[in-house]
């Protein structure tokens, strides 16, 4: 399931024209770095200034509580570009990495080699839904409450993720044979709390070390200016708030971005992996608020999984209007966030109720 085979050795995936898909969307593959650059610099921009602006405004003011929503939604935005750095070709926008980890990934302790290397493995058809695939939880063969508690680990992350990189990392280079369970453990975005991260789980991110260091002494330096009373307490708290509320707006899309039903003791046909994946294509002005830089064409994404984001929408809408037969197709859409997790939370429900009468539509 590549958009990367040729137009002539692409597989017909089962009773879904993939090969017609290609044909009708081959000339929006390329990613433009001017979007890229833009967009980024924007937002993080924009988020950066709306936290200062929130850490000192007047406690609970329609400043701050402005500045802070403001704040969340430009760095969630900012940070799902790590998505991005995972599926552009190796090797290039490498500037647009460095930068991307100076003012993005290292301050919210999530530097580019933890999802570099990682997330590719959820694209691959031979580990995708399975019990080796770090981002996929059969949550819809599940109880309901085992979402609850994925939605309610998003308080913990950023301690989690402070935790690994100002306390561990100095502890690895001191005790070395604690590094291959850092590295398998703690080292990687996912939302299997079982994954094992592999020895070689690298593709872009080389200089992983000097990401992990410059994480450990951004931590170190930030903590350090508040205890010399250089910045306020506050800053730590206001840094926790907004990064539990990113991390919480995106378990929620994370939920939504799947059907989840493949309990992951085997391999799913491409035709299931494709109809497990969900698009919502939603609200153009609130949609890209909780699923920002083309997350909420996800299904559109598993099929070619290279192409940039910011043409997603575009082949979402050629795929709906031009093909032959866009049956399969139009299965993977949602009309809404809701609509999304009210589906999975049935399906979970029905199956904990009567586990024999899974769905597997």
């Amino acid at each position: 399931m590549t958009e990367q085979a040729t137009e002539q050795n692409i597989p017909y995936v089962k009773e879904f024209p993939l090969r017609e898909a290609h044909h009708l969307v081959r000339d929006l593959l390329a990613p433009n770095p001017w979007i890229y650059w833009i967009d980024f610099l924007f937002h993080v921009t924009l988020g950066w200034t709306a936290f200062f602006t929130a850490l000192f405004s007047p406690f609970l003011s329609l400043w701050q509580l402005g500045a802070f929503v403001i704040s969340v939604l430009t760095l969630y935005r900012s940070a799902v570009f790590v998505h991005e750095l995972a599926h552009l070709k190796k090797g290039t926008f490498q500037n647009f990495r460095l930068a991307w980890n100076i003012l993005s990934g290292i301050p919210f302790m999530i530097p580019s080699f933890t999802y570099d290397g990682v997330h590719n493995d959820h694209h691959k058809p031979d580990v995708y839904g399975t019990s080796a695939d770090g981002e996929y939880l059969p949550f819809a063969t599940r109880k309901p409450g085992e979402m609850v508690v994925y939605v309610l680990l998003s308080l913990l992350i950023p301690i989690l993720l402070a935790i690994r990189f100002v306390v561990l990392t100095p502890i690895v280079y001191l005790i070395p044979p604690l590094r291959k369970i850092v590295w398998e453990r703690a080292s990687s975005l996912t939302i299997d709390p079982n994954y094992r991260r592999a020895k070689d789980a690298i593709r872009n991110d080389l200089n992983w070390r000097q990401q992990e260091i410059a994480a450990c002494l951004f931590g170190v330096t930030i903590i350090a200016l508040v205890m010399l009373e250089v910045f306020p307490y506050s800053l730590l708290i206001l840094w926790y708030l907004v990064a539990v509320t990113v991390f919480a707006l995106n378990s929620l899309r994370t939920l939504a971005a799947h059907a989840y039903r493949n309990p992951g003791d085997r391999k799913m046909t491409l035709a299931e992996q494709y109809l497990d994946s969900i698009n919502i294509p939603g609200n153009f002005l609130i949609t890209p608020l909780w699923a920002p830089v083309g997350l909420r064409y996800h299904a559109t994404h598993h099929l070619f999984m290279s192409m940039p984001y910011h043409n997603l929408g575009k082949a979402q809408r050629r795929l709906v209007n031009n093909l032959t037969d866009n049956s399969q197709y139009i299965k993977t859409l949602r009309s809404g966030l809701w609509p999304a997790l009210k589906q999975i939370w049935r399906e979970s429900s029905e199956a904990a109720t009567n586990p024999s009468q899974r769905q597997n539509n």
